[in-house]
């Protein structure tokens, strides 16, 4: 049987993903490699075209504010501050496949960083610079990464993450889901956001009963 393993689906320019960054945080500290993080692209709003209008950074900054309100994280609303801006989650979503062929764990370290470059900094996830920038943080060659991030495999990769989440049934971002149990089934440890007391609580009960 396939050891036990947490499939994260999430968005790098989804607020309560970043929201839900500290979360992930501690489950790896409390549990480590004995129960790694996938991560999957859901796709937040992949393929989008047109720039935000008033209206719409007004709707996604009531939003922050939530989020803000409820994990105390800082948020910088120059993100959408920028002539013209479009509120594409391809091209961030896309820096984290690429980052996974490395590893997953890099992976999920990755997501992490760019939502609080994005949130926090407000700086432009849909350039491939500032994604490479973040990359190269982590020791990733940056050339390397920028030819793979612009490339058609990486693309088709990306949207193969997001058909996963949609067959998976995922709507809510973020989802994290568990398993297998004894019979290779899969649980939903949670389906939005949801505090680390609550997910560490889940988690250590499922891991007893494994044990037992």
């Amino acid at each position: 049987m396939q050891e036990p393993h947490l499939i994260y689906f999430a968005d790098p320019m989804c607020s309560w993903c970043y929201g839900f960054s500290p979360v992930i945080e501690a489950v790896r500290k409390a549990f480590g490699g004995g129960l790694p993080v996938h991560v999957i692209m859901g796709g937040l709003r992949p393929g989008t075209e047109r720039p935000m209008d008033e209206a719409g950074k007004r709707e996604v900054l009531t939003h922050w504010a939530h989020v803000n309100e409820a994990t105390g994280l800082p948020f910088e609303a120059h993100a959408m501050d920028r002539e013209g801006f479009v509120y594409d989650t391809d091209p961030g979503a896309r820096a984290v496949v690429v980052v996974r062929r490395e590893s997953q764990e890099l992976a999920v370290s990755y997501l992490a960083r760019a939502q609080s470059a994005f949130y926090a900094e407000g700086r432009d996830l849909t350039s491939g610079e500032v994604l490479a920038d973040l990359a190269e943080e982590f020791g990733v060659e940056r050339d390397g990464f920028l030819q793979q991030w612009a490339s058609e495999e990486a693309k088709q990769e990306t949207w193969r993450d997001y058909a996963i989440a949609q067959r998976a049934g995922v709507t809510a971002f973020p989802t994290l889901v568990g398993g297998p149990n004894e019979a290779g089934v899969y649980g939903v440890v949670t389906r939005g956001y949801a505090p680390a007391d609550q997910v560490l609580g889940v988690l250590k009960d499922w891991i007893s009963r494994i044990a037992a």
